[in-house]
């Protein structure tokens, strides 16, 4: 599993000594009520990890009740039932529900008359609930209980009952449409969808009207997820091009640099923010946990999750990181002077520093990332004509050691200058996602998904949704700067080295040191040059 993790996000997995973020032990149950902790300033204390998970809660996705028709305040105390009051096979600790089996966890999704679920259970429910059903076969269970248990499907039934129950059932169907959108790109979620959403209709034209504005803004996130997916393949192919048109004529590279695009690191860095929030706005929660779909042992279907759209958002995320951090270290390889290119790294360092100050660590980590390739670590008389004093201090916060204590710090006291923010600016946080992909992964691998009777393990998921829950908070944020478009096209579209061409650009600006060098820079000379 950690090797297609590798594989899948293209970053290398911490050893096996680093500690893991989570531990889940049997015996501690995870409660659901906020912590009166304070979090950290930037440069505060840490506190208990545990505690800043809890304190997540009041931040989960929410969608506004049907208007008019629910108020769900009511019908919250229904999460918090016991075993005897609710539907068989839950289990509660200290009025935490903790575990269940897969039918009953279902069925506590299901609005009553009397009856509307904890929406932190919805979030939670739907985002974990793939990991043992297809969301298709989901919903069409979801839509079966609800025209069985009300009486949907009879043209007689109480007209009064159905008002009753109708605006729970299409503020359930609003919420999932609006946090997991992409559920619906599969022709059988739409299907159920629409025969249910066809039954509440049919008697009001109050819910006519309701069922056609969740319909439409459905179809209108699934038309700008398309757009996104269309302009990434013309990015992309827009970047292969300029790549071989620089194999064609490699002198050509040397008149265009990000330099001479801009020279003002503030405007690069809220570029590159431009970019980050973007590509974070499309990563759906489900891509968190489809990342690491395993089959359930108890699932007959030989094929299970194989037609998923697993996580195509995250690893162009991912892609992205990787692109910024080689073009950062193709734009320090490729000037022939020494000069220039110790004034492309300080360039970079300022930019990395802007990045931090906005809370873009994402960037940060980018560029760092690509200044500590070996191409250009190795540049030992470019390095002596840069101050890296400001690097220096960048290096020590993203520093990886305790489990990268610093960072982590750092990304808390972004956290609650978001919360208590101001301006649109100081709402932006940008986690280091190859670290948060991981932290999830530890969960996921530290926790076993069903306990030895069978029972769904809800308690380890109540502690995945609050991690992913956060990132949604954070990736719904706008930027505040104004768009550069000459700025965002180099940077999404500028030629960058492979890993040879950046060594043999580094040994032609200078040579080899040793005779492993001279033997590699020899081999890539006559294999490089010869494409040429």
């Amino acid at each position: 599993m950690a090797k297609f993790l590798a594989e899948l996000l293209g970053c290398t997995l911490p050893d096996k000594g680093t500690p893991p973020l989570f531990e889940c032990r049997s015996q501690t149950h995870l409660g659901l009520r906020p912590s009166s902790k304070q979090r950290p300033t930037i440069f505060g204390t840490l506190t208990n990890e545990r505690a800043r998970f809890d304190n997540r809660l009041d931040n989960m996705p929410q969608t506004p009740p049907f208007t008019g028709q629910l108020n769900t305040g009511s019908y919250n105390k229904n999460l918090y039932q016991t075993k005897e009051e609710g539907y068989p096979g839950l289990y509660y600790h200290d009025n935490n529900l903790v575990s269940g089996s897969l039918e009953a966890l279902i069925h506590h999704l299901v609005p009553t008359v009397d009856y509307y679920p904890d929406r932190t259970y919805i979030f939670t429910f739907l985002l974990s609930s793939r990991l043992f059903i297809h969301p298709y076969e989901l919903m069409s269970k979801v839509c079966q209980m609800c025209m069985e248990q009300q009486r949907l499907s009879d043209p007689q039934a109480d007209k009064m009952r159905v008002r009753k129950i109708a605006p729970k059932i299409l503020q359930l169907l609003t919420e999932w449409t609006e946090t997991f959108p992409y559920d619906f790109r599969d022709e059988r979620m739409m299907r159920s969808l629409k025969e249910l959403t066809h039954r509440l209709a049919s008697g009001d034209e109050v819910y006519r009207k309701a069922v056609g504005q969740m319909s439409q803004g459905l179809i209108r996130r699934l038309t700008v997820l398309s757009q996104y997916e269309e302009a990434l393949v013309k990015i992309n192919a827009t970047a292969a091009d300029r790549l071989t048109a620089l194999k064609a004529k490699p002198q050509a590279a040397i008149q265009r640099d990000m330099l001479s695009i801009c020279n003002d690191p503030f405007t690069v860095a809220q570029q590159l923010t431009h970019i980050e929030l973007e590509r974070l706005s499309y990563i759906g929660p489900e891509e968190f946990v489809q990342a690491f779909v395993q089959k359930d042992p108890l699932d007959n279907d030989k094929s299970c999750f194989s037609d998923h759209k697993k996580a195509s958002n995250l690893e162009a995320y991912v892609e992205w990181f990787n692109r910024l951090s080689y073009l950062v270290a193709t734009e320090i390889c490729m000037p022939v002077k020494k000069k220039h290119r110790a004034r492309v790294i300080e360039f970079f360092i300022d930019v990395a520093r802007e990045c931090f100050n906005i809370g873009n660590f994402n960037s940060l980590m980018a560029i760092i990332s690509g200044m500590n390739m070996s191409p250009v670590s190795r540049l030992k008389k470019t390095w002596s004509k840069v101050k890296t004093a400001k690097f220096d201090i960048l290096e020590h916060q993203m520093d990886p050691s305790s489990n990268f204590y610093n960072y982590r710090t750092a990304l808390r006291g972004a956290t609650q200058r978001s919360i208590t923010a101001n301006s649109s600016r100081e709402k932006i946080v940008i986690p280091f996602f190859s670290l948060l992909i991981k932290d999830i992964y530890f969960l996921n691998e530290g926790c076993a998904n069903r306990l030895q009777n069978g029972h769904v393990n809800f308690e380890k998921f109540w502690e995945l949704a609050k991690q992913v829950s956060e990132f949604m908070t954070w990736k719904k944020v706008e930027c505040p700067f104004e768009k550069d478009r000459k700025i965002l096209q180099y940077l999404l579209t500028a030629p960058v080295f492979t890993e040879d061409a950046l060594y043999l650009a580094s040994y032609e600006s200078e040579g080899p040191e040793n005779n492993m060098e001279k033997d590699r820079w020899k081999s890539l000379r006559s294999t490089l040059l010869s494409r040429v």
